[in-house]
């Protein structure tokens, strides 16, 4: 025995016993691994100090290297074993861009003597590792990933009637300050409250130079959109509101108009900007005056020495204006990344980046590529530009180039603004890489700094995660905030297909339509509809729509669709035809991803219906045409796995293993139905069983592994091959019942046509395996299936493989 001085740290219901290395819960220990109490200690040894996660880091890891995320991570743990929720941080906050910071108060209780008992060994990260084990999906040929567990839940979005500049974050060093910063700050009658909306004017360019034009505005909005505390009106509220009154979406936004859209808009104040010329010199000035009086609030003025100078002086004038409207001088210092480093020194890179925000919006997404493209040309360290451009080519549903400029800007992060650099790593993470939790974390840090469309990522990630109540959730807070986020109605009406609320489903489009929000997503929607509801008129004049539509980008999805609707009820000539002309649309506007997905996706379809030679056939095809996409690796593996070429097959998974060993969506549900397949042309049925572990809720999430935005569920098909190669009847159909009942996730995928022949099949083998009254029961269900299939199937082409086996199947039966 041996007696140890030591003190004890309480708040709330929490006690830290530091010599016992414990963390308490009204006398209950509570399990924690000992890094994440080491982390915690700091934070409570240093409470209501912000500490940087690089002395975190290097306090609780002093002689090894740790990436940050480990760190994150650790927070995450902590976070849920005190109860802190995204609403309310009562304990850990995050500083964005410094540190955390323990925000509960801590009482030290000075303990004499406390008496240890020795021989009994600390806690160990091993401790733990049955519990983590429990959390993983793994097989033979691949490395452990966590899926599912590990993502840190949005238990409850921000209340919808906060504003817009509503923080979780709070900075320890103005409360201890008593307020001293407030006090040294410039005095007005006008200051905004952060709820307060501003209206940004376009510039007067007075020197006669266009490359000015556009320019300024987009640099200012830039500028002062780093602050967590001023609420610009975002461009798309501009338009509308300059729609309501009567005006055309170009229209200039002079001061007088500014004060008319900020009046009608709720504003509290309008910024309006001017440069002139006198000489070598440019002097620029910005002046801030509230949209009721037109009084001025606030005007600063600054001079640059040449036009290479201009953006620094724009920048300094609009960081000289944040604090007269009201912000804290801490914020303001925080928060102020130069505009040579938050966007480009290049001015005329600028002029084309403002250009293709403008037509992003005004026009069509197609229309702002090639203005994006100048942007980098001009400066290649553009960052902002590689995200829009990103962004763009997810607009165009052209995935595979999106994450290409997402890992280009993520390098460059840090020369961006700190709203930006969390926007760039949500991008990076949740589409390059693929590591669903880390895109989450970067949107979370996101909402506490600053309100806005990221509840649009966490909606898409919700998806992804077969979330889709949290999903519509976080689309409709976005709505209650700009009720014109086209892409917010997007996402929640593909989320209450998902949920088989069709008619919510409508009722969501008609009322992006009320609004003029028009897009290729709602027609896709409205395609699946009429699709479900076996609407051909319906399904027709969908199609209709993007095959005259006047961008070339998005006529191929027309035939591309009906493809995949004719392969689903067996017309596959038919579907061959329209796959080829969708092919051939796609490769005539440069989209070669697309082109791709579609033979891959025609290649695993043909696979499936027992055409091997075409399936094979296809599959190379696709991995020629995008060999580094992995949407289409996923698909043109499974088909040749399916159909036998097992050398092949193998060797995507290794390629996909190799280059995106992190994507959570490709290694849980892309890649083990390939392995599951390649096992059962082994025999191997325990094994692939194995391979494809059932209940995870990721396996609904939506993914863009099929060609035309559905959710096959390969992982559930394949599974459910295999229980039937089990000889287990009744679990097999379950999986193929699962399919049918998730046909809002299907959609017109070939999954979901067979898995009537499944649910058939399997309730063949369970008829068998039972006796009496149990086995009629199965016969019965399995002559139901049959009949739903070859219903579905009446008008099918005659020699397609599946086809005739059924058929057999079917009279043996009978």
């Amino acid at each position: 025995m041996v007696n140890k001085p030591q003190h004890l740290y309480e708040f709330g219901p929490f006690r830290i016993d530091p010599a016992h290395r414990q963390l308490l819960r009204e006398g209950q220990t509570v399990a924690i691994q000992p890094k994440a109490f080491d982390v915690l200690l700091v934070l409570v040894e240093n409470s209501e100090k912000v500490v940087s996660k690089d002395d975190l880091i290097k306090t609780v890891w002093p002689d090894t290297f740790v990436e940050e995320s480990n760190l994150s991570q650790h927070i995450f743990v902590l976070r849920k074993a005190l109860g802190d929720t995204v609403d309310e941080k009562r304990y850990i906050v995050t500083v964005p861009g410094r540190g955390y910071r323990f925000a509960g108060p801590v009482n030290v209780v000075a303990v004499a003597e406390v008496v240890v008992k020795e021989g009994i060994p600390e806690a160990s990260d091993t401790q733990f590792v049955d519990e983590e084990d429990s959390l993983i999906v793994a097989s033979h040929t691949r490395s452990r990933t966590l899926v599912e567990e590990q993502i840190e839940p949005v238990k409850a979005l921000p209340a919808v009637t906060r504003g817009w500049g509503t923080i979780a974050v709070g900075f320890a060093c103005v409360a201890l300050l008593g307020g001293v910063a407030y006090l040294l700050m410039p005095r007005s009658n006008h200051h905004l409250n952060k709820q307060d909306t501003v209206v940004l004017a376009d510039f007067t360019n007075r020197t006669g130079d266009p490359v000015f034009d556009d320019t300024l505005k987009t640099a200012l909005g830039i500028s002062l959109d780093q602050s967590p505390f001023l609420n610009t009106l975002s461009n798309n509220k501009v338009r509308k509101t300059l729609a309501l009154m009567a005006r055309p979406a170009d229209t200039k936004v002079s001061p007088e108009v500014a004060r008319e859209v900020c009046q009608r808009a709720g504003g509290k104040a309008y910024i309006a900007g001017s440069i002139v010329q006198l000489g070598s010199e440019y002097v620029l000035t910005l002046e801030a005056s509230s949209c009721q009086t037109g009084d001025s609030m606030a005007r600063e003025q600054a001079t640059a020495a040449a036009k290479e100078k201009v953006l620094d002086a724009l920048g300094s004038a609009a960081t000289k204006l944040r604090p007269e409207l009201g912000e804290s001088l801490a914020t303001v210092q925080k928060f102020d990344v130069t505009l040579r480093q938050a966007t480009t020194p290049s001015l005329d890179a600028l002029k084309a980046y403002s250009v293709g925000a403008k037509l992003f919006y005004q026009v069509n997404p197609a229309a702002a590529l090639p203005y994006f493209e100048q942007a980098l040309e001009l400066d290649p360290n553009f960052a902002m530009a590689y995200v829009e451009l990103g962004n763009t080519y997810m607009a165009l549903n052209q995935r595979g180039r999106a994450r290409e400029c997402f890992a280009k800007a993520f390098p460059l992060r840090d020369r961006t603004s700190e709203i930006e650099r969390l926007n760039i790593a949500a991008e990076y993470y949740g589409y390059t890489t693929g590591e669903l939790d880390k895109a989450l974390q970067a949107m979370q840090e996101d909402i506490e700094y600053k309100h806005g469309s990221v509840y649009l990522g966490l909606a898409d990630i919700y998806a992804r995660l077969g979330q889709y109540d949290k999903s519509a959730e976080a689309a409709r807070t976005l709505l209650a905030r700009d009720p014109d986020y086209g892409f917010a109605f997007v996402q929640l009406a593909a989320d209450d297909i998902a949920l088989q609320d069709s008619a919510g489903a409508r009722q969501v489009i008609q009322q992006a339509q009320a609004r003029g929000i028009d897009n290729y997503f709602l027609h896709n929607d409205l395609y699946m509809l009429s699709f479900l509801q076996s609407d051909s008129a319906g399904m027709a004049a969908q199609q209709t729509w993007f095959t005259d539509n006047r961008v070339p980008v998005f006529q191929h999805y027309g035939p591309a669709l009906a493809a995949d609707t004719e392969a689903y009820v067996g017309h596959v000539t038919k579907a061959r035809e329209l796959t080829t002309q969708a092919v051939n649309s796609a490769l005539q506007s440069d989209d070669k991803d697309d082109a791709a997905n579609y033979r891959a996706n025609r290649a695993l379809q043909q696979a499936a219906y027992g055409n091997f030679t075409d399936a094979r056939q296809f599959a190379d095809e696709a991995l020629k045409l995008a060999p580094e996409n992995p949407n289409v690796a996923v698909q043109a593996g499974l088909a040749l796995a399916i159909a036998g070429d097992t050398a092949r097959a193998l060797a995507v998974v290794q390629d996909l293993g190799k280059r995106f060993p992190k994507d959570m969506q490709l290694q849980a549900l892309g890649v083990p139905p390939i392995e599951a397949q390649l096992q059962l042309a082994r025999n191997q049925t325990d094994l692939a069983l194995n391979t494809l572990r059932p209940g995870l809720q990721i396996e609904l999430g939506n993914t863009s592994f099929s060609a035309t935005n559905t959710s096959c569920l390969y992982a559930t098909y394949v599974r459910g091959q295999a229980y039937l190669a089990a000889g287990q009847g009744r679990i097999a159909a379950a999986e193929f019942q699962k399919i049918i009942d998730h046909n809002g996730i299907v959609g017109n995928c070939w999954t979901g046509a067979l898995a009537h022949l499944g649910v058939a099949r399997a309730n063949v083998l369970e008829a068998g395996a039972s006796q009496g009254p149990d086995a009629d029961a199965a016969r019965s269900r399995a002559v139901a299936a049959y009949r739903d299939f070859f219903a579905l199937w009446r008008g099918a082409d005659p020699g397609v493989p599946i086809l005739k086996a059924a058929k057999a199947e079917s009279i043996r039966l009978q």
